[in-house]
């Protein structure tokens, strides 16, 4: 039941990637247009297509850890005798963790001081694209932790965690 709640969290993440390039798309093209044809522009259609971009990049970061899509230079690991393998994938997730840890706590930080501001032309709060990032840390800080929970715990082989697509092994 779990893997099928997370298995529609992350459908959900998908459709959401392709409507924030969609909608990106279409805001930078009407706005191209909009400025060669008629010779006016659209300032809100500039930030909406920046949301849309942030958005992308946060949710496409989790969606590739996920599926150990992120950059990794697997060739080397594969060769390494297994109790390398092993010590050298834990401590690549041990440092993801923390680099979100720094990342969450900064972000965090930054929605503080933030929380009275607003973009200028559509008036979003400021804030609440670095809580996204708070979101993006936390999220690949709890992946991350499973991945160490798939090794340690349910020992499954390193060859397998940097294969797996989707949580599902495939």
């Amino acid at each position: 039941m779990m893997n099928t709640l997370i298995a529609r969290l992350f459908r959900v993440i998908e459709i959401m990637i392709a409507v924030f390039l969609g909608l990106m798309i279409l805001l930078v093209f009407m706005n191209v247009v909009a400025r060669y044809v008629f010779n006016i522009g659209f300032v809100w259609s500039e930030e909406i297509a920046r949301l849309c971009f942030i958005f992308l990049v946060y949710l496409g970061s989790i969606e590739a850890m996920r599926d150990n899509r992120h950059l990794m230079v697997d060739t080397v690991l594969l060769k390494l005798p297994k109790v390398l393998r092993v010590g050298v994938y834990a401590l690549t997730q041990v440092g993801i963790i923390w680099v979100m840890s720094v990342l969450l706590r900064g972000a965090w930080r930054v929605v503080l001081m933030t929380r009275h501001n607003v973009w200028v032309a559509t008036g979003f709060p400021a804030h609440f694209v670095h809580f996204f990032g708070c979101i993006l840390a936390a999220s690949i800080m709890l992946i991350g932790v499973m991945n160490l929970v798939r090794l340690f715990v349910f020992k499954m082989p390193v060859e397998e965690l940097i294969r797996m697509r989707g949580g599902s092994g495939s």
